[in-house]
């Protein structure tokens, strides 16, 4: 197997760049320059720059990149150049907003099934998709060979989830229950402790009244 030496902060990066290019291509841009888009993603043009070379050469000095060519190829990279079916365990308040989240879908993400335990919402619909019974998870995923889970359930049923998940062959897994997930090593997780970012915000903010400064992170989230 090849391993890539690639740092996630260029993944997560040329993410953002890809949103940025969908913008100002729907804007009529044709040609952009990596000044530009360091600009709309908040990083500098050298930064841009060494992210795509990772990948190859990309535009043409003096020129720029044409803006739907490298939308394309970074979402190639991404490998959302196809869509990708996820099953969604959890569909309490959380889970319902994941599900109608129109970034997923726009970025070729979508909810082919939806799993709960709590019998008011077994067999509710949410656009066409029902809401199936936990019983029933092993045995639809693997069937529909889904490759993503997206766990939102509460932190002390997470680990369960995520075993029926491997279970059924699931690949990778993204995490929103507050709680460390063991999966095997040929698993991707990914954690979104919602708490933890907010007590991030609240650390600065508690820095700046006492008068220090801090040295932070870029701000990827455009």
């Amino acid at each position: 197997m090849r391993v890539f030496k690639i740092p996630e902060a260029t993944i997560m990066r040329l993410s953002v760049y890809s949103r940025f290019l969908t913008k100002v291509k729907k804007q009529g841009k044709v040609t952009i320059s990596s000044n530009d888009i360091a600009k709309g993603a908040g990083v500098n043009s050298a930064q841009v720059r060494k992210d795509l070379s990772f990948f190859g050469e990309f535009g043409t000095r003096g020129v720029g990149y044409n803006v739907e060519e490298l939308e394309w190829d970074i979402l190639k990279i991404l490998g959302l150049t196809v869509e990708w079916n996820a099953a969604l365990v959890g569909f309490g308040h959380l889970g319902h907003a994941l599900a109608l989240h129109r970034g997923f879908q726009e970025r070729g993400f979508n909810f082919t099934c939806i799993f709960d335990n709590d019998p008011l919402k077994i067999g509710t619909k949410l656009n066409d998709v029902e809401v199936l019974p936990l019983a029933k998870l092993e045995e639809v995923v693997a069937q529909n060979h889904t490759r993503i889970g997206v766990i939102s359930v509460p932190a002390d049923a997470a680990q369960d989830i995520a075993d029926s998940l491997v279970r059924a062959g699931v690949q990778a897994i993204l995490n929103f229950a507050p709680v460390y997930l063991s999966v095997p090593q040929d698993i991707e997780l990914r954690n979104v402790d919602l708490a933890v970012n907010l007590e991030v915000l609240t650390f600065y903010l508690e820095m700046h009244r006492q008068g220090y400064s801090t040295e932070r992170t870029p701000n990827l989230a455009k």
